[in-house]
């Protein structure tokens, strides 16, 4: 397996893209959700629904961006 530095160094700035973006991303979907959702009768489970909405979010946005970033990397630096 090849490992470049300059792919570390771009998938160190894509987490840290990956960071910037989550709060922002995040705030926009719970807001949808919560417009979307009239009767807020069981809020226990919408609480859950929404914690694990934040980590798939973030899952899923550190990846991407880490992956981008790599990728970046490895084509800018070689």
């Amino acid at each position: 397996m090849d490992i470049s530095l300059a792919g570390l160094i771009g998938a160190a700035v894509g987490t840290a893209v990956s960071a910037a973006i989550y709060g922002r991303l995040v705030e926009r979907i719970e807001t949808a959700l919560r417009k979307g959702r009239r009767v807020e009768d069981d809020r226990g489970t919408f609480a859950q629904e929404i914690a694990l909405l934040r980590r798939g979010v973030l899952a899923v946005d550190m990846l991407l961006c880490a992956g981008l970033g790599y990728w970046i990397g490895q084509k800018i630096g070689g």
